[in-house]
């Protein structure tokens, strides 16, 4: 496998995103380092905004670019916001990654998403299974907006020999995760669920689709440690999946946080609810080879996820 020494150290580093989720789980990580770290809010440069990126590049020059912005949600958000999630992404990738090759950024981690893969793509996913069939109609316009910021990367390091890498996180939960009860992805929508009935007293909580699906989780700290890894050990234009290797049915999950969480009653299923793609687990194959394994057992992952939820609600209520 590809291994060209990259040292972060001293350098100036760039990660696009840092208030998200992932984003602000690679400067908890990226904090260990010995690194320059840059950051800009949103509110000074909307990345969406090519102009704004291509002034803010020239001015700042990062030598290395963790681009881990991006509009993101669940099943609902993504099958209702279809034309933001295509245009925004499309274009947070394409301004960055042009400015960060005008402005000779020496190394650029691309973090894509393992819902690119096709719907019925053979599991564990490998790799190579990118474009190889039909996608997740739910989806497709953020799978779409990822396949192409994945294909422009690799068309710069062809093009013009840009040391800029792609990586494929699978479903990732922890610290800094969108709680909201339409637009957040399962593990927070899950967390929420049952805390509030929990502290409602409620009978039952009910959980979308059938519960058959099985998914893989990967806790966010870890995956800020596998991107790290990365950018210093790996050099090469096949792209990367980052997870555990190992997954669970939505039910079983089910059953996970509403231990954690502490909720005593029934899980029902409401089937009418979509399901979304039937498996989803990655080949960790090429990571493993790479010198890398994920850490956090996913009983001791939610359990420090309920913890930042619990406290995350507590300020909330205060500010009321």
């Amino acid at each position: 496998m590809p291994n060209a020494p990259f040292e972060l150290k001293g350098r100036s580093v760039y990660v696009a995103g840092h208030r998200g989720m992932v984003g602000s789980a690679l400067l908890r990580r990226l904090a260990r380092e010995e690194v320059n770290l840059v950051t800009v809010d949103r509110r000074e440069v909307d990345l969406c905004n090519q102009a704004a990126v291509f002034d803010w590049f020239a001015r700042t020059r990062p030598q290395v670019v963790f681009l881990a912005a991006a509009k993101v949600g669940g099943i609902v958000a993504n099958a209702t916001l279809r034309a933001q999630f295509i245009y925004d992404n499309i274009a947070i990738a394409a301004n960055v990654i042009q400015a960060a090759h005008q402005n000779g950024a020496e190394k650029l981690m691309f973090l894509g998403s393992s819902c690119i893969y096709p719907k019925l793509a053979p599991q564990p996913l490998r790799e190579d299974s990118v474009l190889s069939g039909p996608l997740e109609p739910t989806n497709e316009p953020y799978a779409i907006a990822k396949i192409a910021g994945i294909k422009m990367a690799e068309a710069y390091r062809s093009q013009y020999g840009s040391d800029f890498i792609n990586v494929m996180p699978t479903n990732l939960y922890g610290p800094g995760d969108n709680y909201h009860p339409e637009l957040s992805h399962v593990v927070a929508a899950l967390i929420r669920r049952f805390h509030e009935a929990k502290l409602a007293g409620a009978k039952s909580v009910v959980v979308w689709g059938t519960g058959t699906p099985r998914r893989e989780f990967l806790y966010v700290d870890d995956m800020a440690d596998a991107c790290v890894h990365l950018m210093k050990t790996y050099s090469s234009a096949e792209l990367v999946n980052i997870g555990t290797g190992e997954d669970i049915t939505i039910a079983e999950f089910a059953r996970v946080v509403a231990e954690i969480v502490g909720y005593g009653g029934e899980i029902s299923f409401d089937t009418s609810r979509p399901d979304g793609t039937p498996r989803k687990l990655l080949d960790v194959s090429r990571l493993a080879k790479l010198g890398w394994r994920a850490k956090t057992s996913l009983a001791d992952g939610m359990r420090q996820t309920y913890q930042t939820f619990l406290a995350l609600s507590a300020t909330s209520d205060k500010r009321r």
